[in-house]
């Protein structure tokens, strides 16, 4: 973990352990060595400690959208941005990595074999079909970082997540464009806007959206693969 985002974290009153650290340097290497045979990320790596690492960690410091033995899912996982890192920083969360594509979530796995990550479980598959299974409506903490408009977003996340719970959608400066349709979407699934976080990193205009999940998602959303992104809900 370089000086800077160390430094970063600490300003927030964010303070990795020793253990954490390793396993974020650890992480970081297999990113780098996979990148090289696979599209994971097209972040240069001198700017990956403020624009992956920085950005994903960042939102712990609102406290009460991550309660001591949270579950927390990650839509779009990618390269494991938001929830490799936040399940690296807060070992007690569980937390499910689920991704539409084969490729990554055999990076993922293999990270969190390589690294003994035994709070996180792969899962490859589509947000509309996975939020129909078991998961429904289990979730303290449902995330996604770049996967899609704030209404689509909505409508991928919020029936993974129980009452009472969040939906965390990192958005850049588009975010304000999509507030209103995203609010839309929101109250349709049960759910209202809640705090906005811009994340303190200088020269960078990135936020976090929450959603404060009040009743249960209609048995209808989400609506069937493909469905979502072709006719958003909110518009």
């Amino acid at each position: 973990m370089t000086e800077e985002l160390k430094s970063l974290l600490a300003t927030e009153k964010i303070v990795l352990d020793a253990a954490s650290e390793e396993q974020l340097a650890a992480y970081h290497a297999m990113l780098l060595e996979w990148n090289r045979h696979m599209d994971l990320t097209n972040v240069p790596e001198e700017e990956m400690a403020l624009r992956h690492y920085a950005d994903s960690l960042l939102p712990l410091m609102q406290k009460k959208w991550f309660p001591d033995g949270a579950r927390l899912i990650d839509v779009g996982s990618g390269a494991g941005f938001p929830g490799m890192p936040l399940a690296i920083a807060r070992p007690d969360m569980n937390v499910t990595l689920l991704d539409a594509q084969r490729k990554r979530c055999d990076f993922l796995q293999a990270v969190a074999d390589k690294l003994e990550l035994k709070n996180v479980t792969v899962i490859h598959g589509r947000a509309e079909e996975a939020a129909r299974s078991r998961l429904r409506e289990t979730m303290d903490i449902a995330v996604a970082r770049a996967v899609a408009p704030m209404n689509v977003l909505c409508e991928y996340l919020l029936p993974f997540v129980r009452i009472g719970g969040y939906a965390l959608c990192w958005k850049g400066p588009g975010l304000f464009d999509e507030k209103k349709a995203g609010c839309a979407a929101a109250a349709i699934l049960g759910s209202a806007e809640d705090i906005l976080l811009r994340l303190p990193i200088e020269n960078r205009e990135h936020y976090v959206q929450a959603y404060l999940k009040q009743t249960v998602t209609d048995a209808r959303y989400p609506r069937r693969a493909g469905k979502p992104l072709k006719a958003p809900l909110g518009e």
